[in-house]
């Protein structure tokens, strides 16, 4: 079924709630009478607090340990900058590793997994069930975006791809969360992107990052090429909300334009720039429409999938849902930006279509071309032990210090 056909099927005639009465319980997770998508907590208020408290240790351990590697490697970049930008990617793999992990362990769920004919042939299921991503290294990757958690999946999709990618993603952020301590400045150690929202300014920041993301580089046979890259934007610029969706709703009867029922439209500014700029080094726009199990029509993810439902009281999502799309950058209008803003918002509609479909069948619709029915793993790594990787770069240079300072000890006599 192509998303054309489904925006022609008859919406249901109960009509979905509007967004100012959507928003006004702000928290329906709490209200008693409405029951959580994922049932009941699993753990109790103490074992809440241990899982809070292990989570805390592990993540704040293994970004800590992630922040000094990348510290250590800061040198190279006045060595080589090619050799401190591939130490980096390591070091953005570590922390793809880290969510990954952290989500396997804590709060496990379904990821089912579909698409058009566009992405036949890439996707597919190893024997041992997880899922493998054909796609290609250098991409613009756009989704609708439901909860904070988006990237987190989108990340481990990276991770899932082959070769794999965990290590080449790109996000754009407030710029608010530069100032986060270690966060921050590791963030803009794997070359991250921080915007104020102001395009006056931003551009020519944005600008100066897609510079050196299109950048190409020489083997050593002479041979011309592009690192690898999957550019990750949200062009609806932030997490679905009632506040989001009255604002959608507002700028949508201001502008004359139909609004969506399940997600926002989406501003077209920031990725127009992006591919305008990006255009002959990016073939394709991978687009991921996704949506958590158990939501109901009208309500928003962040009301009940939080951090601490989701890994702390044992209540992640029963299943998280994507529909995959690919589109040629070549047969995307980027002549000027009216063009392209109609192109991004038809494809805004699709995915509300996609979206409507999933409310009202539970599914998205099966794989349209190759693999049938739809396939369904979970976010986990190959390997039990790949958690090591995360510590393993600080344990190098620690092991190594050890031994220089052994090494000089051993020279030089001690008074």
């Amino acid at each position: 079924m192509t998303t054309s056909e489904l925006r022609q099927r008859p919406r249901p005639t109960v009509e979905a709630p509007k967004a100012d009465l959507a928003a006004k319980n702000t928290n329906p997770a709490l209200d008693p009478k409405i029951g959580h998508p994922s049932g009941e907590a699993k753990y109790g208020r103490f074992r809440s607090l241990v899982r809070a408290f292990t989570v805390f240790l592990y993540f704040g351990t293994g970004i800590l340990t992630i922040h000094i590697s990348q510290i250590l490697g800061a040198p190279l970049y006045l060595i080589n900058r090619e050799l401190y930008d591939a130490y980096m990617s390591l070091t953005k793999a570590c922390f793809g590793l880290l969510i990954t992990t952290m989500t396997q362990w804590w709060a496990p769920t379904v990821i089912r997994i579909s698409g058009d004919a566009s992405v036949a042939g890439q996707l597919s299921l190893t024997p041992d069930g997880r899922v493998q991503c054909n796609f290609p290294e250098r991409m613009v990757l756009i989704a609708n975006h439901q909860i904070y958690t988006d990237w987190l999946y989108l990340w481990w999709v990276g991770y899932t791809s082959n070769p794999q990618m965990h290590g080449h993603i790109f996000i754009i952020l407030k710029e608010s969360l530069k100032w986060i301590p270690i966060v921050g400045p590791g963030c803009m150690f794997i070359g991250f992107i921080f915007l104020s929202r102001k395009m006056a300014v931003d551009r020519p920041r944005l600008a100066h990052r897609l510079e050196k993301l299109k950048t190409r580089r020489t083997d050593p046979n002479g041979k011309s090429f592009l690192d690898p890259m999957w550019l990750l934007l949200f062009p609806e610029g932030t997490n679905l909300s009632g506040n989001g969706r009255r604002k959608s709703a507002n700028w949508a009867e201001k502008s004359g334009l139909k609004d969506g029922q399940h997600l926002m439209l989406p501003r077209s500014t920031g990725m127009y720039f992006c591919l305008t700029e990006l255009k002959g080094t990016v073939d394709y726009v991978y687009d991921c429409t996704v949506a958590y199990e158990g939501i109901p029509r009208g309500g928003y993810g962040e009301d009940y999938f939080t951090l601490s439902s989701t890994y702390f009281q044992g209540r992640p999502p029963k299943s998280v849902n994507f529909y995959w799309r690919r589109f040629a950058v070549a047969d995307i209008p980027l002549e000027n930006q009216e063009d392209f803003d109609k192109w991004l918002r038809e494809r805004w509609y699709e995915k509300d279509a996609l979206l409507e479909h999933y409310v009202s069948t539970g599914r998205f619709p099966a794989n349209d071309a190759g693999t049938k029915g739809h396939l369904e793993t979970e976010v986990r790594t190959e390997y039990w032990w790949e958690f090591i990787k995360i510590y393993m770069m600080a344990g190098t240079f620690g092991l190594m210090f050890n031994i220089l300072l052994k090494v000089v000890r051993f020279i030089v006599p001690r008074g």
